[in-house]
């Protein structure tokens, strides 16, 4: 199940990307209109800010904006920043593999082979979705 702190970053990030503009937009701006916690949201942007999405300027007029066009921001790199790994398991991350302590062998694992299914399925949706797309819909 996708966490609060992920859908409320998605929302942020398309509150962002429908501006005309792309000028820093103030933490309670973006709180206030998607009714997220500001302290919550904060957290949230820090992250994102952190990973490369977004950028923020300080002072009179700062705020968050994002860091490259939308087009250029797929859904991996906000699930990965704020959600962890896209895999439901670690024997099948691409990213964040660990082997299960309870698996003697993955070769012959049926978790692990569905898990495989559903991660590279999922992938493909967040690998082929951009924060463009988000807001076409």
């Amino acid at each position: 199940m996708l966490s609060k702190k992920t859908k409320y970053g998605i929302k942020a990030l398309t509150y962002l990307a429908k501006r005309k503009e792309n000028c820093p937009v103030q933490i309670s701006e973006i709180a206030g209109h998607e009714n997220i916690s500001v302290k919550f949201l904060e957290r949230i942007l820090l992250e994102l800010r952190k990973a490369g999405v977004l950028d923020s300027k300080k002072g009179k007029g700062g705020g968050y904006f994002l860091a490259r066009l939308p087009k250029d921001i797929p859904m991996t790199d906000i699930i990965r920043t704020l959600e962890g790994p896209i895999a439901m398991v670690p024997c099948v991350s691409l990213n964040f593999y660990k082997k299960c302590d309870d698996c003697k062998s993955e070769e012959v694992c049926a978790v692990n082979k569905l898990m495989i299914q559903v991660r590279d399925s999922s992938l493909q949706v967040f690998k082929n979705t951009s924060l463009q797309d988000l807001i076409n819909y």
